[in-house]
This record gives C-alpha cells, sequence and structure tokens, in this order.
C-alpha cells in the first residue's frame, strides 16, 4: 500500500440540507463539487464529504473520548465561538489554553464535534495575523 495523503473526512448526516448550510453558510467551507446525494467541501488537502445518513441505523460516535472530531485551524479562537455562539451554534467545550493553543469545540446539527483550534506558535514569524474568526480581518 502507498497511501500518498487523506482525501477526504465523510460524515452521514440526518439533513444534508441543514448540513450544507452549517459547514458552508456558518463556517465558511466552500463547495467544491455537489451532487444530489454527496457533497465535497474545502479546497486544498482533505476534503469534508456529506452524505444522506441511513434512516435507520443508529447514530453513534460523538464523544471526545472515543467518537470522531473534525479539527479546523482558525486565525482567532476567540472571535470564532463568539461569532458561532451569536449564530446560535451549540458551544461544546468553551476555549481552553494548551501549551500548543487555543482550543474550542462545537457542535454540527449531527451531533459531530468540530474542534477550533488557534495555535501557538514558537517561532512568531508563522503565527497567522490579520485574522478575525474563520475570515481575513
Amino acid at each position: 500500500m502507498n497511501i500518498k495523503k487523506v482525501g477526504n473526512v465523510i460524515l452521514a448526516v440526518k439533513d444534508i440540507d441543514k448540513s450544507i448550510s452549517f459547514y458552508h453558510e456558518l463556517i465558511g467551507l466552500p463547495i467544491k463539487n455537489q451532487r444530489r446525494s454527496w457533497v465535497d467541501l474545502g479546497t486544498s488537502g482533505a476534503l469534508l464529504s456529506l452524505h444522506p445518513a441511513s434512516l435507520t441505523a443508529e447514530h453513534i460516535g460523538s464523544s471526545i473520548d472515543n467518537g470522531i472530531t473534525v479539527g479546523f485551524l482558525v486565525g482567532d479562537v476567540q472571535s470564532s465561538v463568539d461569532e458561532l455562539r451569536s449564530k446560535g451554534v451549540t458551544i461544546y467545550r468553551d476555549i481552553v489554553e494548551r501549551d500548543a493553543g487555543k482550543n474550542a469545540v462545537i457542535l454540527d446539527p449531527d451531533g459531530y464535534l468540530i474542534s477550533l483550534f488557534e495555535p501557538i506558535f514558537r517561532d512568531k514569524s508563522q503565527q497567522t495575523s490579520g485574522y478575525h474568526g474563520f475570515t481575513p480581518a
């Protein structure tokens, strides 16, 4: 086997329109490809792909300890949390500071955990600047 990179992270969602609204309109991920039962979001690196969940299978796997968490890098985690809170997004865990940076966790419409991470670089020339939340200030 010769894996080159992660191609996409696939989430089974209960309401694809609601999830598109969350990831595209609230989070700001661009839609790369969209078909009736599949949507790819993102521009480079791994894509976030959404497809309709089974109507009969149990939805499981939303736990920091043993489930799936989708992680996004942000320029300013505080403004990101403030922006999303003002739009009614559920904050699962408010901002925590760690050695590597600041992190908060929100919930998407299906209860998937979404990590927002603002890294702290030891070399300040690598630190993101000029960003407010998800978008350039």
